[in-house]
């Protein structure tokens, strides 16, 4: 299928985005209820996933500078902005050509998914318990799971993963120039079939592009491993922490 990995990229990013979002309200849950102080909250969850923020603003930065593009003020000291998010940190990169700011835009999705796959696939081999779920192998998956622990330093390398994986998505100031350029895009393709190259675009740029996606799909998938594994026990300890101090957060 030519546009298979389309499709896959888009079955794997749909739920990572849903899954991530879903399992910081859990953890944020959890810190807020067994703390009971809001600003103490936000410190622990910024600090459970510091090494992901740093590699994320990290990547922005040095990307930045690599194509040339003026920097201000760096910053991992986290804040609650004016709407309600929490903002764990930031770097200042001057508005240039919507090529340069995507790339920029985009630097801890590359970066981050390099990351998660260095660790998932040489480390922790989380490549094989995304096969044997993907086929339906329950029993299998779990058998692997009960496995992970032998790894050699396993609580370091899935801690990096975990917190990688969960810091990797750019935010939406980071998405800023993706609609131009996907305009731009869109509208040199559409010159090119009015031109009549739509027959050697399928034939050559649709596999290559597929093939990339395809990629980039395998890559989102590890790190849905990672959510998948801890968003149920993280769910359970919500529960039983609520349940046993009669307090709950929504």
């Amino acid at each position: 299928m030519p546009f298979s990995g389309f499709i896959w990229f888009l079955l794997m990013l749909v739920p990572l985005v849903f899954l991530q979002r879903l399992l910081h309200r859990e953890i944020q849950a959890v810190l807020l209820i067994v703390t009971r102080n809001p600003w103490l909250s936000i410190v622990l969850f910024s600090a459970l996933f510091f090494p992901g923020v740093l590699l994320h603003e990290l990547s922005h930065f040095l990307l930045a500078k690599l194509l040339r593009v003026r920097t201000g003020k760096f910053s991992l000291i986290p804040k609650t902005l004016s709407n309600g998010r929490l903002q764990m940190g930031y770097v200042e990169i001057e508005r240039t050509d919507i090529f340069r700011d995507s790339l920029i835009g985009a630097a801890p999705l590359i970066a981050g998914s390099l990351c998660v796959a260095y660790v998932g696939i040489d480390k922790l081999r989380l490549d094989l318990l995304w096969d044997v779920l993907r086929n339906g192998q329950i029993n299998l998956f779990f058998m692997g799971l009960g496995l992970l622990p032998t790894v050699n330093l396993f609580p370091l390398w899935f801690y990096l993963a975990f917190a990688v994986s969960s810091t990797m998505m750019p935010s939406e100031s980071d998405r800023h120039a993706w609609l131009p350029l996907g305009v731009w895009v869109a509208t040199l393709l559409g010159l090119a079939l009015f031109a009549g190259a739509g027959t050697w675009m399928l034939t050559n740029l649709a596999p290559l592009i597929n093939d990339f996606l395809s990629v980039v799909a395998t890559l989102f998938s590890l790190s849905l491993v990672l959510q998948v594994v801890l968003l149920l026990p993280i769910m359970l300890a919500h529960r039983i922490i609520s349940r046993v101090t009669g307090v709950d957060v929504r």
